[in-house]
């Protein structure tokens, strides 16, 4: 439910920057990645180019490619539903996979990417309809989705206990602050998507050794 806080800033922002309630339920249905479509709010409002957006959202998103490397082997055997799987695999769908066991995985997972997508698409049109008023009501909605993947972070290290991501992450974004301050984020994910690439490849040397 963590959904609809953030698909309902997103239609609220979306409505105010101008954006036809069509189009944003459009993007909702066919991007459904809730930084993506945040971060393509001031884009589309302004006319920026389709190459422009779409390079900015495959930035963002490069982060979900991992997300399927640990769950291959229970994705459905059906190329409809494991198209669709891999789909939905956004951060709370993989928090909440990451979270059952293997039995539940292969059972649930179809379930789960059409519940996730469905609360986004109807939280977006709640947000749509709740438009400039809901803005007033409760400022800085743009927050909704940091604060989420906040209370993602903080269950996943919970559960995992794994904190060099984190360390990697932060380090690299206080990097990227000082040396590129206006293209933090996407040079802060892609130096971070190089990195776990290349510890990938020499954990892999080394156990081929």
């Amino acid at each position: 439910m963590g959904y609809a806080p953030a698909g309902m800033a997103f239609g609220v922002l979306a409505s105010v920057a101008g954006i036809p309630w069509w189009m944003s339920i459009l993007i909702s249905i066919v991007v459904f990645s809730g930084a993506a479509q945040y971060a393509a709010i001031p884009l589309i409002s302004t006319g920026a180019g389709l190459l422009n957006i779409s390079v900015n959202t495959l930035v963002i998103n490069l982060r979900h490619v991992f997300y399927a490397l640990p769950l291959v082997d229970i994705l459905p055997k059906n190329p409809l539903k494991r198209a669709y799987c891999l789909f939905c695999l956004t951060d709370e769908c993989f928090s909440v996979m990451t979270s059952l066991t293997k039995e539940e995985q292969r059972g649930l997972f179809p379930k789960i990417s059409l519940l996730v997508h469905g609360y986004w698409v109807l939280a977006t049109i709640v947000g749509i309809i709740a438009g400039e008023e809901l803005a007033q009501l409760i400022p800085n909605l743009e927050f909704a989705l940091p604060a989420l993947f906040v209370i993602l972070w903080f269950e996943q290290m919970r559960s995992k206990r794994i904190w060099w991501p984190s360390l990697i992450a932060v380090g690299l974004y206080l990097l990227m602050l000082l040396i590129a301050p206006k293209y933090v984020l996407i040079l802060t994910l892609l130096f971070a998507v190089l990195f776990i690439l290349l510890r990938a490849a020499l954990q892999s040397k080394r156990e081929s050794i």
